[in-house]
């Protein structure tokens, strides 16, 4: 190989790198950045106070995680702890969520646009699940007990069901991002204001415009808190 050759497969070595090192979020460069609820300023994040104004409360929440949460009509009730709760939590890229499932109850497919969620059953059994991305499509999935410990990759569409009829469940996950997101599929796809147009779902579900309608008029109810 040439030095002119030798040279362009160094420039493309170092644009590859720049290019991944772009994609992925900045490491703070500060111990932390609490966030400043008062500033006029939007960056992608939050901006910070002045460390000389930061106290111990700005890294704590009375949540009372330790105590059941009520479910809705899908049977579950996720309590998320994010950097809108905790302003210590800007720039540190952690979150962490309480989930409560009723008996049979479930935290519907969903993603997390922004996280890896990695989750413990504490009491109780799940089934659980996720489908990898186009064009393979594959469904991966675990009954987990008391202690498991399960892991969602970023992005990809999840759930977890309560199979006991008769016992509740609970559960702790932990997520890549202080501000992971959630996408819940039904709600978004049958749920949308103002809604997609049916003739676009009816297409893209291969059903006739009556199902898409029936589905777009039920109340599709949030179970992130």
């Amino acid at each position: 190989m040439g030095f002119s050759s030798s040279f362009l497969v160094l420039v493309a070595l170092l644009a590859l790198a720049s290019w991944q090192a772009m994609a992925s979020d900045p490491s703070p460069l500060q111990d932390f950045c609490v966030v400043d609820k008062n500033s006029p300023v939007f960056v992608n994040g939050f901006v910070c106070k002045n460390p000389m104004d930061v106290k111990a409360d700005d890294f704590f929440k009375a949540a009372e995680l330790d105590k059941p949460r009520m479910t809705n009509k899908v049977g579950s009730n996720v309590t998320l702890i994010n950097v809108m709760q905790i302003a210590g939590l800007n720039t540190l890229g952690i979150s962490l969520a309480r989930i409560d499932y009723a008996p049979l109850g479930q935290n519907p497919p969903h993603t997390h646009p922004r996280a890896t969620e990695i989750l413990t059953v504490l009491e109780g059994t799940l089934y659980v699940g996720f489908v990898t991305s186009n064009p393979d499509n594959k469904f991966l999935s675990k009954v987990l007990n008391k202690g498991d410990v399960f892991v969602f990759p970023v992005g990809l569409i999840h759930f977890q069901i309560n199979p006991n009829p008769y016992k509740p469940a609970v559960a702790i996950a932990a997520l890549s991002s202080q501000n992971p997101g959630a996408i819940t599929i039904a709600n978004a796809v049958f749920g949308s204001k103002p809604p997609i147009s049916d003739d676009v779902l009816a297409k893209a579900f291969q059903v006739e415009k009556n199902t898409i309608e029936w589905l777009q008029a039920q109340f599709w109810e949030n179970n992130h808190y």
